[in-house]
């Protein structure tokens, strides 16, 4: 076994370890271990990456639905509606050139690592459970599913919320639920990108394993570590890491500029965060930074 392929599986368990702790970041992760680590272009590490956030999506929610938090009606009318858009994100991303999807992403990540760092407020206004806007969720399902089949990745920071407020879901509930949604989708986005791109499966099936032996270790992990501190940590890493990528694919010049830019705003953003009490980022939102996240 080569020193890189041993490196893409261990760091693999860091995928399901994320599922297994935040019901999501999957997909933030998958994509540059892929492109960086195990030296697949950037079609084939979003295509991979659809396959093994669905397959370690799929288990998860078998846990979940064991203790009663999906509510299957919701999350299959969201899903169908999301296969859809995948599908059609898939087809398209197979003729965009790879460092516009990777700049695509890391744009994607720096946005939902800002969402994490700051919370989320529970959704006030939203409808009881059961009392589902059908129209409302296949429209917000289309949506979403075409920005996952597209860059792979941002999926579960969009489905749950949608779920909350769309579906009137409790966050626990919302979160199982999008984790089924999540699974519909990449699939749908995964057979998108088959049209035009070719996989390695047996490192796609090792690094697939390896992500969901890291969920099962992310469920025994949860709880015992406060959410809304990791949540806050995991957002200063994602945001680390989608700097990293655009340092990686825009032009010298650029990458420069935004890695200065970037690296400053960061290193201030965690002196705040661990130094100063009255830190703004320390503050939580109204539900306690109960809010959870997935994708």
């Amino acid at each position: 076994m080569t020193l890189p392929l041993l490196l893409t599986l261990l760091l693999s368990v860091l995928i399901g370890i994320s599922l297994g702790l935040l019901g999501g970041g999957g997909s933030i992760l998958t994509v540059p271990i892929l492109t960086y680590v195990a030296g697949m272009n950037p079609k084939e590490a979003i295509a991979a990456s659809l396959f093994v956030v669905g397959a370690t999506s799929a288990v998860s929610a078998v846990d979940h639905a064991r203790g009663k938090r999906v509510r299957w009606r919701t999350g299959l009318v969201f899903g169908a509606a999301g296969m859809a858009g995948a599908f059609g994100g898939g087809l398209l991303g197979g003729h965009i050139p790879g460092t516009i999807l990777m700049i695509a992403f890391a744009l994607m990540m720096v946005a939902t690592s800002l969402a994490m760092i700051r919370g989320r407020r529970n959704p006030t206004g939203a409808p009881r459970e059961g009392d589902l806007p059908v129209g409302k969720v296949i429209v917000e399902g289309l949506a979403v599913g075409l920005v996952t089949g597209l860059v792979g990745a941002g999926g579960g920071f969009l489905v749950v919320p949608a779920l909350a407020l769309l579906g009137g879901l409790s966050m626990p509930v919302a979160v199982g639920t999008s984790l089924v949604v999540i699974a519909m989708k990449s699939f749908a986005g995964l057979g998108g990108y088959l049209t035009t791109v070719s996989l390695d499966w047996a490192l796609v099936g090792g690094v697939t394993v390896a992500a969901v032996l890291g969920s099962f270790i992310g469920s025994r992990l949860s709880g015992r570590i406060p959410e809304a501190a990791l949540r806050k940590g995991f957002g200063f890493f994602v945001l680390a890491m989608g700097v990293f990528v655009l340092v990686q694919e825009l032009p010298s010049p650029a990458s420069l500029i935004l890695g200065i830019t970037a690296t400053g705003i960061a290193a201030a953003a965690a002196l705040c965060w661990f130094l100063i009490p009255v830190c703004p980022l320390r503050r939580t939102p109204r539900d306690g930074g109960a809010a959870e996240v997935a994708g």
